[in-house]
């Protein structure tokens, strides 16, 4: 499909705000999940999963609200509708937050591939996406093998 600039640089903004909300929600669950451990996992979740993840969501927005203000775009909320149950303990929740990372990863991808962002011409985009990318992409195993610890 072709888009016109104006058409590529709204759906760049769509996808990246419904990525960095998966990210944010991925927060949410580790945020919960730190409550319910001990004081050496939070530690370590905190080391391993949680600032990565916050890192990875900072990364996102600053890309799009620097894609926005270069651009004279109106912000987008890229919020997704609620969760329909929400899980419960703390391996249940480090495990969503790994799947919402993995979405996250998966959408920002896309919109790489699809290379609506070459066509637009922004590098400081290409940068920021391949940037929080880079942050996301050790996540998953993290959080499975802090999972492996829980289960001991």
């Amino acid at each position: 499909m072709s888009y016109t600039t104006a058409q590529a640089r709204e759906r760049i903004l769509r996808e990246l705000g419904l990525a960095a909300s998966q990210i944010g929600l991925a927060l949410d669950y580790l945020s919960e999940a730190y409550e319910q451990v001990d004081a050496n996992l939070a530690d370590q979740l905190e080391e391993t999963l949680f600032a990565p993840v916050q890192a990875a969501y900072a990364r996102a927005r600053r890309t799009a609200t620097e894609f926005v203000s270069r651009h004279a775009l109106a912000e987008r909320d890229g919020s997704l509708p609620a969760a329909p149950s929400r899980p419960h303990g703390p391996a249940a929740l480090i495990e969503a937050a790994s799947h919402a990372v993995e979405r996250a990863d998966q959408w920002i991808g896309e919109l790489q591939d699809s290379m609506l962002p070459v066509e637009v011409g922004d590098e400081a985009l290409r940068a920021g996406l391949a940037d929080t990318r880079s942050l996301l992409s050790a996540l998953p195993t993290r959080a499975r093998e802090l999972v492996r610890i829980l289960g001991r």
